[in-house]
């Protein structure tokens, strides 16, 4: 019998509810240095990206910062945002609900931000147990998504194949990154009036529909191994 699917998990906008207060610091720390941010901004077009790939984007808009300042800026930003997080953060609705249905699956988190904001995040929520040390940060893999070497790098270390993986992401990066690694992608749709989800993926709108999409795929795999 075939061993159960690997989930892998995005960690900002999936499991957590990070991104307001993410988007909030960020607005506060760019428009700062002379680079113009609204939390809509993050929110509507830079959802899930890497820091610097919005540092750069916003350069090429609106002029050059000084690089010297952007190290600090990076660190008051990420400093001031995981005290947030420790004090203000809570799941995504459905997901705690969702990881005990799927509790005899392995599962991992792959997410484009530093480690340490994702262990503040799970420990914050409540869901750190869950995933213990299967936390898998692109600063450590030094690959970002939409790069798929970052699925791949958390498969590697997970002990599995892409097509044994399954996994769940919020943003476009991810779920782009993740389709062209190979592996089997569900889009966490929560915004189905404004985003339109890749082909080759599965929607769902909430937490609460995941396990039982995850008990279907499971079936279709059983179904194909006694065909």
């Amino acid at each position: 019998m075939a061993r159960p699917l690997c989930l892998l998990f995005d960690c900002d906008g999936t499991l957590v509810d990070s991104e307001p207060l993410l988007a909030d610091e960020m607005s506060s720390s760019l428009t700062d240095a002379g680079l113009p941010f609204q939390p809509s901004d993050y929110m509507g077009e830079f959802r899930g990206a890497r820091f610097r790939h919005i540092v750069a984007e916003l350069e090429r808009r609106y002029g050059s910062v000084d690089p010297d300042r952007l190290d600090p800026l990076e660190n008051r930003m990420r400093a001031n945002l995981n005290r947030r997080l420790a004090s203000e953060l809570i799941p995504i609705d459905g997901a705690t609900e969702a990881l005990a249905a799927l509790a005899g699956h392995p599962m991992g988190v792959v997410s484009n931000g530093p480690e340490n904001k994702i262990r503040t995040s799970l420990e914050a929520t409540g869901l750190s147990e869950v995933f213990g040390n299967r936390l898998f940060s692109a600063y450590t893999a030094n690959c970002w998504k939409p790069d798929p070497c970052l699925f791949r790098h958390a498969a590697s270390l997970m002990g599995f194949t892409p097509e044994e993986c399954v996994v769940i992401d919020d943003a476009l990066v991810g779920v782009r990154g993740a389709l062209a690694a190979g592996m089997t992608v569900i889009h966490l749709n929560r915004f189905p009036d404004a985003e339109e989800t890749p082909e080759g993926a599965i929607m769902i709108s909430n937490m609460f529909q995941l396990p039982t999409v995850i008990s279907h795929l499971e079936s279709g795999r059983a179904l194909a191994a006694y065909a």
